[in-house]
């Protein structure tokens, strides 16, 4: 798609969510529509698509974070400039839905999201047994979590592809245009400032 040097106004989309819940297929089944078989991110994933808003072209940078344990931990650097939260998770996996519910509250909590619009994607929605939308937004109580930004659940499945699509036209629509930056919000500069404490 040529986006390498474009000008247009480009939106971060932050990925979050526990380790397994599916954040990299999803990336991918939305990138390429094709089930791709991940081993857990060490790190991070950034993916670029060209998006359409309110008639205007964006470019759009998703950042999918590693949600192994040691890695939550940096997830704040991650915040800046960030337009909208994805946040995955497991629906089949009820023993780690409290676990879920802390990293998102911490995730909210952050001065630098205040007022960014929610996605919650209830993935793995093909599994037997998963949680429907109904008992993870009751779960995460997420009418009292968020009185101050749009919010949604979709149920989706990465595997299958249901609900992805959906979800992300959702994403993009929920973007508040004064949370689209220029180019100096760029990748370059976002890479720099995370690799800055590093040997490089």
């Amino acid at each position: 798609m040529g986006q390498k040097g474009s000008k247009l106004p480009e939106a971060r989309i932050l990925l979050l969510g526990l380790d397994n819940a599916g954040k990299s297929t999803l990336l991918y089944r939305l990138k390429h529509n094709i089930c791709v078989t991940t081993s857990p991110t060490i790190g991070f994933n950034v993916e670029m698509m060209e998006v359409r808003k309110n008639s205007k072209n964006i470019a759009l940078t998703m950042w999918d974070v590693g949600g192994q344990g040691p890695m939550r931990q940096h997830w704040k650097s991650y915040h800046q400039d960030t337009a909208a939260i994805v946040f995955v998770v497991d629906s089949s996996d009820q023993r780690r839905f409290n676990e879920a519910k802390r990293e998102i509250e911490m995730t909210l909590s952050s001065d630098q999201l205040r007022g960014r619009p929610l996605m919650v994607l209830a993935n793995k929605q093909d599994v037997d047994n998963a949680m429907t939308v109904s008992e993870i937004k009751s779960g995460f109580d997420l009418s009292k979590l968020c009185p101050d930004r749009d919010w949604f659940v979709q149920p989706c499945s990465a595997s299958t592809g249901f609900g992805v699509e959906e979800a992300f036209t959702r994403v993009v629509s929920m973007i508040k245009l004064n949370h689209v930056t220029g180019v100096k919000g760029n990748i370059k500069e976002t890479m720099h400032y995370l690799t800055s404490g590093s040997r490089y």
